[in-house]
């Protein structure tokens, strides 16, 4: 049986994602990402998913959740995307240092 796709089906695949990056990012420094191009590469992939997901929320939900900078989301993906091979190392890494667990407390208080 397929699963329903409602708010909370992607909300829980950006937790999926949210909290890999955690898992992996877990007491590394900004030289031993940038060092590691397979880890960088696989913590830009999981970023682009969160906010491949996040689109696909309703506008009702981002409306009820205006604390969670849905526009940074979308601004963080396309930076990645468009300009993959200039992506500032120190964007991304306070990204994943700072922002994701807030972002994993802020989901997670929503579900």
């Amino acid at each position: 049986m397929d699963k329903i796709k409602n708010d909370q089906y992607y909300i829980d695949k950006m937790l999926t994602d949210l909290k890999f990056i955690v898992l992996h990012t877990k007491g590394i420094s900004k030289g031993e990402l940038e060092g590691n191009e397979i880890l960088f590469d696989s913590m830009l992939f999981r970023l682009i998913q969160v906010q491949e997901n996040s689109r696909k929320l309703t506008e009702e939900y981002k409306n009820r959740h205006r604390n969670i900078p849905w526009t940074d989301i979308s601004g963080l993906r396309n930076r990645i995307v468009h300009d993959y091979g200039h992506v500032d190392l120190s964007v991304v890494y306070s990204t994943l240092v700072d922002d994701v667990p807030w972002l994993i407390d802020e989901l997670e208080k929503k579900t």
